[in-house]
């Protein structure tokens, strides 16, 4: 069955079982109140009967004598004497007109009274049904010349009372449950159309082709439908911040993805040019030698042969350093490659600015460092190779006369190293890919030596695995890369001196 219809089958049945414990409550309620005022009634009339019973003849007519004047409270009441002396005969009051008897009186069989008799156990009421009279409540007590005197009421008007109490409810509770039925509908389906239009989205959704090509979800549960503060309507804000992020993630998978094809045709480029340099040269010097195998060519053919091996050389050292970049960064990415210990910046810095200022004479170097070194906990091979990036990278895509300074502070917890350069800046267009992989500023600065455009990538990666953050800013003659390193990271304990 569907959730509607097991909700409305619970709740019908647990009213509809409310209900007819109630009408049985009820109906046993008012039937004991009924009847105790039908005995408060019989026992007033048992006591009257007794003065009547003393005077009474054994003949209907001493009978008719004995009940003319006196008052008869009930129609149908009935009147008998049970005499252990001259046996057993009584009458029954058949009918009345207004508050004293003016009916006939009708004997009672041997049978009826032979029910009474029966019946009647003690001076307490009674209930006897007599046969073709119908069911009584009946009170017998003992009068002063040896007979007893035996009063009843019908109990016609309590059964009728109760027979159309339990007919009223009966068509109370059959237009309650009909009107309830209807109502819980209504409210149901109202209470879950949120959900329905859940599994409507989910729907659209399972159709769409999302393991191939651009993806993107726009199917999302209508706002009026994606209420929080209901519980159904929570559902469904549930699943639309949950299409969102599954849309986000399709949306970086498709980007890793393009960055993943961009990627290989970089490194392919990038490995094109030396492979197809060493084939070249290396035909080349084969050539020559089968030409000249003992040299006879004299020092031009030796010449020729040696230049040929050393451009194989350095398009061989070029290559193996795009591989060892691509290593380092797959290395880097799973976590791998980085060495604790206790570094110092402000050495490396020095070194660094050492190392630069022979490459790029042209250029004016300058240097900012504290007189109290700035020490962190991180791999000093890795951060020498930070340093050496940045300038690297400032001193390629600057022009000469380019005044560099390279410089570091303490700012709190973290360590800051800043590379400025007064240099023409960063394309726009090449801020947001300016640290992703085979990167080039070609467009924005003269690029003096080739390189593999991994530089800043590592520069990156290498940050990142510190726990650290790199940040650039640019204008035309103010360019910074900033650097932000905490001096100890919370990964790894700070190492014994």
């Amino acid at each position: 069955m569907s959730l509607q219809t097991r909700l409305m089958t619970a709740v019908i049945g647990f009213v509809s079982l409310i209900l007819i414990i109630v009408a049985i409550i009820t109906s046993a309620t008012l039937g004991r109140t009924m009847e105790d005022q039908l005995d408060q009634k019989l026992t007033s009339y048992a006591h009257d009967t007794l003065g009547w019973a003393e005077s009474y003849a054994a003949s209907e007519a001493t009978a008719q004598n004995v009940l003319a004047g006196q008052t008869v409270p009930t129609s149908g009441s009935l009147f008998a004497v049970l005499s252990p002396v001259t046996g057993a005969s009584g009458v029954i009051v058949a009918s009345t007109s207004g508050d004293e008897f003016t009916g006939t009186l009708r004997g009672l069989t041997r049978q009826q009274l032979q029910e009474i008799v029966d019946a009647v156990t003690g001076r307490s009421p009674v209930t006897v049904n007599l046969t073709g009279v119908g069911s009584y409540r009946i009170m017998a007590l003992p009068a002063s010349n040896g007979v007893f005197a035996v009063a009843g009421f019908p109990r016609d008007d309590i059964q009728n009372q109760l027979t159309q109490l339990l007919t009223v409810i009966a068509l109370a509770t059959i237009g309650g449950l009909i009107l309830l039925a209807l109502t819980t509908a209504i409210t149901i389906r109202l209470g879950l159309r949120p959900l329905r239009a859940v599994a409507r989205t989910a729907t659209r959704v399972a159709n769409q082709q999302l393991d191939r090509g651009e993806v993107t979800i726009t199917e999302r549960v209508p706002a009026y439908e994606a209420d929080p503060r209901t519980e159904t309507g929570l559902v469904g804000a549930a699943l639309n911040k949950l299409l969102d992020h599954v849309n986000t993630s399709l949306a970086a998978r498709q980007k890793n993805e393009e960055q993943m094809r961009r990627f290989v045709a970089d490194a392919s480029h990038e490995l094109r040019t030396p492979l197809a340099s060493i084939r070249g040269y290396s035909e080349l010097s084969l050539r020559a030698l089968r030409q000249n195998p003992h040299g006879a060519d004299g020092p031009e053919a030796i010449e020729s042969t040696t230049s040929s091996l050393e451009r194989i050389q350095a398009q061989s050292l070029r290559m193996t350093r795009l591989v060892e970049d691509l290593l380092l960064l797959a290395r880097l990415d799973e976590g791998r490659e980085l060495i604790y210990g206790t570094v110092d910046l402000t050495q490396l810095a020095l070194e660094g600015l050492s190392d630069a200022r022979p490459t790029a004479v042209d250029h004016h170097w300058v240097i900012d460092v504290p007189d109290e070194p700035v020490t962190i906990v991180g791999d000093a091979g890795r951060m020498h190779q930070v340093v050496a990036n940045l300038l690297a990278n400032a001193r390629t895509h600057t022009p000469a006369g380019t005044t560099i300074t390279l410089s570091v502070s303490q700012d709190g917890p973290d360590a800051v190293l800043r590379v400025h350069d007064d240099g023409p800046g960063i394309d726009p267009t090449l801020r947001d890919e300016l640290f992703a992989r085979f990167a080039r500023g070609d467009t924005s600065r003269a690029r003096q030596t080739g390189g593999t455009g991994l530089g800043l990538a590592i520069v990156k990666a290498i940050v990142d695995g510190h726990g650290g953050s790199i940040v650039a800013t640019s204008e035309p003659g103010d360019t910074t890369f900033t650097v932000r390193l905490p001096v100890n990271p919370a990964s790894v304990a700070r190492p014994q001196d």
